[in-house]
């Protein structure tokens, strides 16, 4: 089994340790990882045991990442461009699958590339599409209606101050369209104070917009629709998050796969047979990154990772199995 590596080294794959510790990649496995992005998952999968990887990225830059790393793996790693949410459709032949693992972080080639519009730390066109389709950011700036604008940025970004940014938005792009993320960014800094953990206003704008633009939490809810069933029996479902709306989105698809939806009613007599739930929770809480990874890679603060195991005996149709 020979090693592989990447070609681009400044990639930091977030919890990568606890992401294999719940793998646990063995020797002719399959594995899906469902946010190939910079590849560190998928390089750290594929030296772990000699497995066969499928990967999925909807951005064209990250494919070609995949292409070049899937020559070193000798045919077994597999490369398709899409959507994660769309996995049962992109891959769903190519299981049942033993792990299937979703990074939902922006990939930080996206984030250092000001080209794609990310960052409002360098100046670049207002794009912030993860794919190469579909509406940018400066499409919802410049023609959403003040009220939904200010929608985006309370539900997606949890901003407080959402219809005071709207506003202004609203009152900039009658002067001239807003085309480039220094041009938001200086626009909500003019209106919003800094907080007393001195993040950057925009901070929380710009993740709402980045959300809306790619339908990121429709497609994490599309992907719990679908990635049980392509679990093979003991096959384990990790998802890292990395902000609040996916983390809670993941806590409650997993804790009603798992049976820990709550008890009914007190006054509601008990069914009087309770069938086993088909998936277990792997751990009990969230797990986060270690204080240590924290200080050397500030985007691991706000991670957390939750997994999913299908319980050996399930009657749960398997996709890629006879029922």
């Amino acid at each position: 089994m020979n090693a592989i590596t990447l070609i681009h080294s400044g990639h930091v794959p977030v919890m990568l340790h606890e992401v294999l510790e719940a793998l646990a990649p063995r020797t002719g496995g399959r594995y899906l990882d469902g946010t190939f992005g910079g590849g560190g998952y998928a390089r750290a999968i594929l030296n772990a045991a000699d497995c066969t990887l499928d990967a999925i990225d909807r951005d064209p830059a990250a494919i070609e990442r995949g292409n070049a790393m899937a020559i070193q793996a000798n045919g077994r790693l597999r490369m398709h461009q899409g959507t994660f949410g769309d996995m049962e459709a992109l891959v769903g032949a190519e299981g049942p699958f033993d792990g299937i693992v979703l990074d939902l972080g922006v990939s930080s080639f996206q984030i250092d590339q000001a080209e794609r519009g990310f960052s409002f730390r360098n100046d670049g066109p207002l794009d912030m599409r993860m794919g190469s389709d579909g509406p940018s950011a400066a499409d919802l700036v410049n023609t959403c209606k003040e009220a939904d604008l200010a929608d985006i940025l309370y539900r997606y970004g949890e901003e407080k101050l959402s219809r005071r940014i709207a506003r202004a938005i609203v009152a900039a792009r009658a002067e001239a369209p807003i085309t480039t993320t220094g041009q938001l960014a200086h626009i909500i800094r003019c209106c919003v104070p800094r907080d007393r953990a001195n993040i950057d206003p925009a901070t929380r704008s710009f993740q709402g917009l980045r959300i809306a633009v790619n339908d990121e939490l429709g497609e994490l809810e599309r992907a719990f629709e679908t990635a049980p069933r392509l679990l093979a029996p003991g096959g384990v479902f990790v998802v890292v998050t990395f902000h609040s709306l996916e983390d809670r989105l993941a806590k409650r698809a997993m804790a009603v796969l798992a049976g820990r939806t709550g008890n009914p009613s007190r006054y509601e007599p008990a069914p009087l047979r309770q069938e086993a739930p088909a998936f277990s929770l792997l751990h009990s809480r969230p797990l986060s990154a270690t204080d240590e990874e924290a200080r050397e890679n500030p985007r691991a603060r706000s991670a957390r990772l939750r997994a999913l195991v299908r319980n050996p005996v399930s009657k749960m149709p398997v996709s890629g199995m006879p029922s």
